[in-house]
């Protein structure tokens, strides 16, 4: 699968244990798709919640404004609505209802036919010491690589 990667949230899967992804179209403007072509973006800090209507909207995605679009430009913080069919929507609800379980983008990309996809991740996140043992893990693999090297 061919895939253009603007932007990816690094810390997603450092703060959160990723229980499962999905695939979500985003709703956006047309210079802003042209300022994600120049992968001006940011998914730092953003995050997915249904609003009082049931729409699934992404929060504090920043999309810097495009260079020639001139005072047409929208908010780079403006809320985006996410674009899922109704069965996933009705799955993601059930989900979040959970305690402590949130939506959080973890790529943005283009797909093979040139749409802006977003890749989100139902998650949890991880206390302090889960992110201590992440590390000592990680350590040990790399020791062990070494080892296995020479």
């Amino acid at each position: 699968m061919a895939q253009n990667i603007v932007v990816t949230n690094r810390e997603a899967r450092k703060d959160y244990n990723i229980l499962w992804t999905l695939e979500a179209g985003i709703q956006l403007q047309g210079c802003e798709v042209k300022s994600l072509r120049e992968h001006n973006a940011n998914l730092k800090g953003s995050f997915a919640h249904f609003d009082k209507n049931s729409n699934l909207v992404l929060y504090n995605m920043h999309i810097a404004p495009y260079q020639q679009a001139g005072i047409t430009s929208p908010e780079p913080l403006r809320p985006r609505m996410l674009l899922l069919h109704k069965t996933e929507i009705k799955r993601l609800q059930g989900e979040l209802n959970q305690k402590g379980l949130t939506l959080i983008p973890l790529k943005a990309y283009f797909n093979k036919r040139g749409l802006v996809k977003v890749e989100l991740g139902l998650s949890k996140g991880k206390k302090s010491y889960d992110k201590r043992e992440d590390i000592k893990k990680r350590e040990h693999n790399r020791q062990m690589q070494r080892a296995v090297r020479k």
